[in-house]
C-alpha cells in the first residue's frame, strides 16, 4: 500500500462551550482549534489506511488504496471523549482508477479505551504530537457519543456545511445512549432504547439518498408501511448539492424480521410438510408492497417508457447478462434463451410501459411483520449502483420480482446441509417457494398493483435480471449459494 496522501481537511467551526465535556478531562488527543482538527485528521489517516479495508461496508476490497484525501472534517464534541465527523476521499491505483468514494467516518478519541469498544472498532493509538497515546476508534459502538450524536439531531444543529434537520412533530429526546447494531453490510445503525435507529450511510454520494427521499415522501402521506423519518443530517461536498449522511427512523421494537419468519416456517417443513400457512403472511406483504406502490406513484414523478425507452430498458438487461456470461461462464448455454426473453420484452409493450419510483431492493429481510401488518425497509435501492441510477423511475414489477426470488432463496434453506440429492426436500423446497410466490402476487394485485400475470414478458424478463445479477454476486462472494440463483436461470430459460 502507498502511503495515504496528506491534503488538509476543510474545518469548520466547533461546537460551543456547551458541547465540550467535563473541565479539566480534555484528551491529549483533542484542540478547540482548526489547526488540531486537521493535526488530528493527518495523524489518523495511516491507521485508517490499515483499518477502513477490513470493513464489511468498505467497497474496495482486493484494490490497494492509492491516497486518502480529507473532504470534511468536523468536531462534533471536544474532550475526553471526543467526537470527530469525516468525510474521506479513498482512490485505488490501475488504469480503471475513477475519482474514489467518499466514506463517512465517525471517530472517537479517548485518553483510555471504553470498555464497550471491541478490538475490531479501534484504529489504533495516536503518536506523536498533542496526540500521542490517544486512543482512535470508530465511535459507532460508544453509546455516550452516538448519544451526543442523537442531541445534535434533536436541536437542529448546524456545523458548517454539515447540517441536522428534524422533521415536524414532536420532540426528540436528547439523552438517550445508542447501541451499535451488528447486523449490517454496506451501512452501520445505531438503535437508541427501543424508540429510534440510526442508519448511517457509509459510502456518501452528492445528492439525496433513495431511502430519505422515499421514506420522506412516504411519511408525508400519512403511509403506515414504512417507521416513521424523525430526523436526518447531510452535508454539502464541493458545491453540489446535499448528501445525506444519516436517517432517523422510528424503531420497530416489537417487529419480527420477514426473512427469519420465512426460514422458521420452511425449517419445519423437515418435520411436517405443513407447518403453519406463511401463504397467508405472503399475501398480506403483497398488498402492503402494492399500498407503498401506490402511494409512491401519487407522491413522486411517474413516466411512460416509449418503443425506444422500452428497447433500451432491454438492451441493458442483455448488457447485464452478457457481462455476466464473461464472469461465470456457466451462464453461457442459457445466453440465448435468456437474450429471447429481453427481446419478447420489447415487443410485448408496443403502447409503452409505466414506471415510476419503487423501493429497489427488495426482499424478505427489508420487510418486517408487526402488530399492525407488514413495513418496508431501506428504500437505499441496490447500493452498488450509482445514486442516480438508483433515482430512476423502474417498472413497479421490479420490486415484485425481487421479492419472488427471495421466496427462492429461503425456500433453498431447506436442502442446506442435507446429504446429497434429497428428492423429497427438493419438492417440498420448490412447493413451499411456489406457495408463497403465487400468495404474494395475489396479495399484490388484490392491493391495486398491476397483476403480475398479466404481463408475463416482463415478470420474467425483470426476474432472469435479478437472477443474473445474484449469479455474479454468489460466484464473488458465496460461491457454495451459486446453485440457487442458477436453478432460478434454469427454469426461466426452460420457460421462454
Amino acid at each position: 500500500m502507498s502511503e495515504p496522501s496528506r491534503s488538509q481537511a476543510h474545518v469548520h467551526r466547533e461546537p460551543s462551550d456547551a458541547a465540550t465535556g467535563p473541565v479539566g478531562t480534555r484528551a491529549p488527543g483533542v484542540r478547540r482549534t482548526a489547526a488540531g482538527v486537521s493535526e488530528l485528521v493527518q495523524a489518523a489517516l495511516p491507521l485508517i489506511a490499515e483499518w477502513l479495508p477490513t470493513q464489511r461496508w468498505y467497497a474496495g476490497k482486493g484494490r490497494p488504496i492509492a491516497a486518502l484525501t480529507p473532504v470534511v472534517g468536523t468536531p462534533l464534541q471536544v474532550g475526553d471523549p471526543a467526537l470527530l465527523h469525516l468525510l474521506l476521499r479513498v482512490e485505488h491505483g490501475g488504469a480503471t482508477a475513477g475519482p474514489g468514494d467518499v466514506y463517512q467516518l465517525l471517530l472517537g478519541i479517548r485518553s483510555e479505551q471504553p470498555a464497550s469498544v471491541g478490538p475490531m472498532a479501534v484504529l489504533g493509538r495516536l503518536t506523536g504530537g498533542t496526540y500521542d497515546g490517544a486512543t482512535l476508534y470508530d465511535a459507532v459502538h460508544d453509546p455516550e457519543l452516538t448519544g451526543r450524536l442523537l442531541e445534535h439531531l434533536a436541536t437542529g444543529d448546524r456545523f458548517g456545511s454539515l447540517s441536522f434537520r428534524r422533521t415536524p412533530g414532536p420532540g426528540l429526546p436528547g439523552n438517550l445512549p445508542g447501541r451499535a447494531c451488528t447486523a449490517e453490510q454496506s451501512n452501520s445503525s445505531v438503535i437508541y432504547d427501543t424508540e429510534f435507529i440510526l442508519k448511517l450511510f457509509r459510502r456518501i454520494s452528492p445528492g439525496t439518498n433513495p431511502d430519505l427521499e422515499l421514506s420522506l415522501a412516504l411519511s408525508r402521506a400519512g403511509s403506515t408501511r414504512i417507521p416513521r423519518v424523525a430526523a436526518w443530517f447531510e452535508c454539502r461536498l464541493e458545491r453540489s448539492e446535499p448528501a445525506t449522511l444519516g436517517l432517523l427512523q422510528r424503531y420497530l421494537a416489537d417487529a419480527e424480521d420477514g426473512w427469519e419468519l420465512a426460514l422458521d416456517q420452511v425449517a419445519r417443513l423437515k418435520g411436517d410438510p405443513s407447518p403453519g400457512n406463511f401463504a397467508i403472511e405472503a399475501h398480506r406483504l403483497g398488498r402492503a408492497t402494492a399500498e407503498v406502490h401506490r402511494v409512491l406513484a401519487r407522491s413522486m414523478p411517474t413516466a411512460r417508457l416509449d418503443r425506444a425507452r422500452i428497447a433500451e430498458l432491454a438492451g441493458a438487461m442483455a448488457d447485464r447478462l452478457d457481462s455476466a456470461v464473461t464472469a461465470v461462464p456457466g451462464l453461457m448455454r442459457y445466453r440465448p434463451a435468456l437474450r429471447a426473453a429481453f427481446q419478447q420484452l420489447t415487443e410485448a409493450h408496443l403502447d409503452g410501459l409505466p414506471v415510476q419510483r419503487i423501493h429497489g431492493d427488495l426482499h424478505l429481510g427489508q420487510a418486517m411483520r408487526t402488530p399492525q401488518g407488514w413495513v418496508l425497509l431501506d428504500f437505499e435501492g441496490e447500493p452498488a449502483k450509482p445514486l442516480a441510477e438508483r433515482r430512476l423511475p423502474q417498472p413497479a414489477l421490479r420490486d415484485v420480482a425481487a421479492m419472488l426470488r427471495s421466496f427462492d432463496y429461503a425456500a433453498a434453506h431447506l436442502l442446506a446441509g442435507a446429504p446429497g440429492q434429497d428428492p423429497e426436500l427438493a419438492l417440498l423446497a420448490s412447493a413451499w417457494a411456489a406457495r408463497n410466490r403465487a400468495a404474494y402476487c395475489a396479495g399484490y394485485t388484490a392491493g391495486g398493483g398491476v397483476d403480475p400475470a398479466g404481463t408475463p414478458e416482463l415478470m420474467r424478463a425483470l426476474e432472469i435480471d435479478k437472477a443474473v445479477y445474484e449469479v455474479v454476486y454468489e460466484a464473488r462472494h458465496r460461491p457454495s449459494w451459486l446453485p440457487i440463483p442458477l436453478a432460478a436461470i434454469n427454469r426461466l430459460a426452460d420457460t421462454v
